[in-house]
């Protein structure tokens, strides 16, 4: 497995942690040459978005890793993290369905990274 790859799933089981949801790791280094990986979720408030990016940030800085690059985090709308091989891109569900950056990206197969086994441990899978 990439390095880029495992740290794209440590972001993913990171949000998870904050209970964010529906989040998706899509492989778009054969589309775009900027980047390997777009790791996207959505929080369902302000307050939570800005949660989930801290924690996404501290979990990262831990394996020493620190983004290149934040934007959105004052109204916390859409906030991206660039850590230059993979993106975080959190998202309030409203902005997320507006800017639909997976039907954008619909060819960028999906990355596994077990978010059933983490979220039922955690219990913050969200209801469909």
């Amino acid at each position: 497995m990439r390095r880029s790859q495992r740290l794209a799933q440590i972001a993913a089981r990171a949000a998870t942690e904050k209970k964010a949801f529906d989040i998706q790791i899509l492989d778009i280094g054969d589309l775009l040459v900027i980047t390997d990986y777009f790791v996207i979720c959505s929080g369902n408030n302000v307050r939570q978005v800005k949660t989930i990016s801290e924690f996404v940030q501290e979990k990262l800085a831990k394996e020493k890793v620190y983004p290149l690059s934040v934007e959105g985090g004052k109204e916390a709308k859409w906030v991206l993290l660039d850590y230059v091989d993979f993106v975080i891109h959190i998202f309030l569900e409203q902005e997320r369905e507006y800017y639909q950056l997976e039907r954008l990206w619909k060819d960028a197969p999906l990355v596994e990274w077990e978010e059933e086994k983490v979220a039922s441990k955690k219990g913050a899978r969200r209801k469909q």
